[in-house]
């Protein structure tokens, strides 16, 4: 069984060629902790849709934007308040 002639990528070049690939796509990675409200909407929301992080996370922020432009964030933060989520 011939070798080839380049070695094995370890885990941490595989994540950073995925990275540099999603980069050039247009892609911005993002992180951030949960609070216990903020997961328990999350874990709704995944059995809900079937979204995964990155879905999830892009939608929020479309949503959020929108809510921004239409003058809305402050309804719709009330109504989490008022909703304990």
């Amino acid at each position: 069984m011939p070798k080839s002639a380049q070695p094995a990528l370890t885990n941490a070049e595989k994540q950073q060629r995925y990275r540099e690939k999603q980069r050039q796509s247009g892609k911005k990675e993002l992180r951030g902790y949960l609070t216990p409200e903020a997961l328990s909407c999350y874990q709704e929301i995944v059995g809900k849709t079937d979204w995964n992080d990155s879905q999830i996370l892009s939608n929020a922020i479309r949503l959020m934007y929108a809510a921004h432009k239409l003058g809305q964030v402050g309804l719709l933060n009330s109504w989490l308040n008022e909703h304990q989520r």
